[in-house]
């Protein structure tokens, strides 16, 4: 692997990474209905403020958020709509892994009536 496709594949684990964590997986999804406050994240998760601020900093540092402050709030937006695509691919994965884990207990389920 020669060196400019060495740091474009960093990059890409980077945003991956940045997605690698169940509350900013939600966060984005929320963000994909449309801006958010930081105070909304507060109120919906229950954490504090500066957890929610981390989150929002690790996603804005991969670019996949812009914030905007507005008086005293700041607002977070989904600079990259596209994410949400790749967001339903993995819950296809995760469909398809389903089916497959459920075929394999129907035909263990079968053996096991064979052995009685």
């Amino acid at each position: 692997m020669n060196r400019p496709n060495k740091d474009a594949y960093k990059t890409k684990a980077a945003v991956l990474k940045a997605l690698a964590h169940p509350t900013r997986l939600w966060m984005v999804e929320e963000l994909a209905k449309g801006p958010k406050c930081v105070c909304e994240f507060v109120a919906a998760l229950d954490v504090d403020f500066s957890t929610v601020s981390k989150h929002l900093s690790i996603l804005k540092g991969a670019g996949l958020v812009e914030d905007e402050k507005q008086g005293r709030q700041v607002y977070y937006r989904l600079t990259t709509p596209c994410v949400i695509g790749f967001l339903s691919c993995v819950e296809e994965v995760m469909a398809d892994r389903g089916r497959k884990l459920m075929a394999g207990a129907r035909v263990r389920r079968g053996y096991e009536g064979e052995r009685s």
